[in-house]
């Protein structure tokens, strides 16, 4: 778990950039994963909702799609400088989010190996607004984790907002 006052620093880090909390987290990720695999292209996968059309939103269904968050984080770049350059990458990803994962793979054809996701091997993900019941009238519900996680990717760190302010953090890799 982050503690509140770091959450808050993050918060108003992105504040002063101009960018959100989901940049900024990020471009620290992709500078941790940078510095421990010595490159400087970094990708990084993360979910999108899929809900953009207002004839959708009210649909029951699983819409989610994967965008691929792509920044050279190599040279001299202050923080600062990277996480606009994050921000940028971001913006365009969400311009375009409504391109299926599956098309990208289809049109740029990557060397195939089946056992990892082409452009990326770690996700990263930001849940806000998570609510763990989802009580009905008639039905209660709750979240249960899963013992026997698999993972999917060879790192994928979810980060989730709490009710305090805080971020609580899970890490499942291969």
């Amino acid at each position: 778990t982050l503690p509140v006052e770091l959450s808050d620093r993050i918060r108003e880090l992105a504040r002063r950039e101009q960018a959100t909390p989901f940049m900024v987290l990020v471009a620290a990720v992709q500078i941790l994963i940078s510095r421990s695999s010595h490159q400087d292209d970094v990708c990084v996968g993360t979910p999108v909702a899929g809900r953009t059309q207002s004839d959708i939103e009210d649909l029951i269904g699983f819409f989610v799609n994967t965008l691929v968050l792509r920044t050279q984080v190599g040279g001299e770049l202050s923080f600062r400088e990277l996480a606009g350059r994050v921000r940028e990458t971001v913006l365009g990803a969400f311009t375009h989010q409504e391109v299926p994962f599956e098309k990208l793979i289809e049109e740029l054809q990557p060397e195939r190996n089946l056992s990892r996701t082409p452009f990326f091997q770690v996700m990263f993900v930001l849940q806000s607004n998570v609510s763990e019941n989802l009580d009905m009238p008639g039905l209660q519900t709750r979240i249960e984790g899963g013992a026997n996680a698999v993972a999917k990717f060879d790192l994928m760190l979810i980060l989730q907002e709490e009710p305090d302010g805080g971020l609580s953090a899970s890490l499942n890799y291969n």
